[in-house]
């Protein structure tokens, strides 16, 4: 019998990996790591309803490591997708850190702990699309191998991206990465109402959206497909989890296919200026495509989820009775004066967040406050693009248009021809050095040395630099501190999408005090 072990099985993508794993025709042992709460152990007696022995319940924290062997013991994989995610991550940065990075640094090393006769299981890491940092319309395409850019005092990306490059370099024998898109989940408008997370997402953000069923299906078919040896294309690799075009929006598109499901839209319940310009994440993925031709997961799309949730939740027809003007005040009205609303930030000077989120008091005083004087990318309002924007959602436009960034090597090469020189080429535009003067060509995993801009050595095997786009972890890795505006300035990787947004003039050191477990921020200007 083939036994998966699973973290994080409460969550939106968790619980749909455990049902459609158990609900699979295959016969599986599935053991899962819970917190021990009410709510976990309600959760806990559900499952143990539906599905009896074939589900084994551990009790425990993913930070103990004792408990995270136990869940690993006789698995043949892993499943790791626990993780503190917003707006809790934003609330308390110390659990973040502690779970995000550390639960993940225990998991590991359980695997390698409790190998049967050198045998491991397989690992697949949850990570997400929240690494790539902020994008907007002139490079709303992303991939693996981009820039690696955590939007600032974002402790959540910053410990996912921690926890990846630690997956990267293990030296596990068997892992696999796959970078989490935003999931569309059941009742993700009624919880996206209770704090001002929402007013996060900028207007005119490229959304690439996978459901959760859809997200579940994937896990699942990465354990199926494996067992009849169709995943080999898989693992030691980096991967997006796409939803293709059809799950392709703007911020703007999301919110108003969201509130038309209670009988309102983003223009009658929200005003343009509530939200931030910059500092979030989500990116289209042009390389979306290569994860489903293996695993085949996606089946839902975006209209059809919203159909489903209008069908399933009578709270949301209820709620149409309700005057748009109503609405706005209760619900959105009194989320300005939630502490993680911008409008808050604002009201309340601090200016750490408002000057990272938007560039400066100037800027907010700029934004419209009416629609009509605001541009929004999804009705071609905006010039500055090179498609209209229905044909710009398609990925031929990803290359054909320019929109790719760039890598700093010959991408044209098959892995098995990559060299020492390529990784020199690569090392220049990252603004260092590949200080190793030899390796064998195509091999992409034995470790390398590396030099930064700032002269800090380190070392990392050629994937995780130029396949995963990670590179210094002393100045490159955020938290506590962002750099990015003088990295750079240093770093041409960098600069091809950090000045999309940021104006080549600004050099702010942004700092979360050392100190503080929910993340006081400052910001100081930098000598350049």
């Amino acid at each position: 019998m083939t036994t998966v072990s699973i973290t994080g099985a409460s969550g939106n993508m968790g619980s749909e990996t455990l049902r459609q794993l158990c609900e699979s025709d295959r016969n599986y042992k599935i053991k899962i790591l819970l917190l021990d709460t009410f709510g976990e152990r309600q959760f806990a007696r559900r499952v143990k309803k539906l599905y009896k022995s074939d589900v084994e319940v551990i009790f425990g924290d993913i930070t103990d490591k004792e408990a995270c062997k136990k869940l690993v013991e006789g698995a043949d994989y892993v499943l790791h997708m626990a993780a503190i995610i917003p707006p809790k991550s934003d609330r308390d940065a110390h659990l973040t850190r502690k779970v995000n990075y550390g639960g993940t640094v225990n998991m590991v090393n359980a695997v390698k702990d409790t190998a049967r006769k050198g045998k491991e299981a397989k690992f697949v890491y949850v990570s997400t699309v929240a690494l790539y940092g902020h994008r907007n319309y002139l490079h709303p395409w992303g991939r693996v191998g981009d820039p690696l850019l955590p939007s600032v005092f974002d402790v959540y990306a910053a410990s996912k991206l921690k926890a990846e490059r630690y997956v990267l370099e293990s030296g596990l024998q068997n892992w696999g990465i796959v970078r989490q898109t935003g999931i569309l989940y059941d009742k993700l408008l009624l919880k996206n109402i209770s704090d001002g997370l929402m007013f996060h997402t900028g207007w005119n953000v490229p959304l690439e959206w996978v459901t959760a069923e859809d997200s579940g299906r994937l896990m699942k078919n990465i354990v199926e497909f494996d067992l009849e040896n169709k995943a080999d294309k898989f693992w030691k690799r980096c991967f997006d989890i796409g939803g293709g075009k059809e799950n392709r929006q703007t911020g703007f598109e999301t919110f108003n296919d969201g509130f038309g499901l209670i009988g309102g839209s983003a223009e009658k319940f929200m005003e343009p200026n509530w939200n931030m310009s910059r500092n979030f994440h989500g990116v289209w993925f042009a390389d979306g495509n290569e994860l489903n031709d293996i695993f085949d997961y996606v089946r839902q799309d975006i209209k059809g989820f919203w159909e489903e949730m209008r069908k399933k939740h009578k709270i949301y027809r209820l709620a149409t009775a309700f005057p748009p003007k109503f609405i706005k005040k209760l619900v959105f009205g009194r989320l300005l004066k939630d502490e993680n609303s911008p409008v808050f930030w604002i009201d309340k000077e601090e200016n750490a967040k408002v000057k990272a989120c938007f560039g400066s008091r100037q800027n907010i005083e700029a934004c419209p406050s009416d629609w009509e004087d605001y541009p929004l990318l999804s009705k071609n309002q905006i010039t500055d693009v090179k498609a209209e924007y229905e044909e710009m959602k398609e990925e031929r436009i990803a290359k054909d248009k320019g929109y790719l960034l760039d890598h700093g090597y010959d991408e044209t090469k098959p892995d098995s021809e990559l060299g020492i020189e390529d990784m020199r080429k690569a090392a220049e535009f990252r603004g260092g050095k590949c200080l190793s003067e030899n390796m064998v060509k195509g091999d992409l995993y034995t470790k390398l040395e590396w030099a930064c801009c700032d002269g800090h050595r380190f070392f990392a095997s050629p994937y995780t630099v130029l396949k995963a786009g990670h590179w210094c972890e002393t100045c490159c890795e955020p938290d506590p501190v962002w750099r990015y505006d003088v990295l750079a300035k240093k770093i041409p990787f960098f600069a091809q999408v950090w000045f999309d947004t940021h104006a080549i003039n600004e050099n702010t050191f942004y700092e979360i005090y050392p100190d503080s477990s929910t993340g006081c921020r400052k910001i100081k200007e930098a000598t350049v």
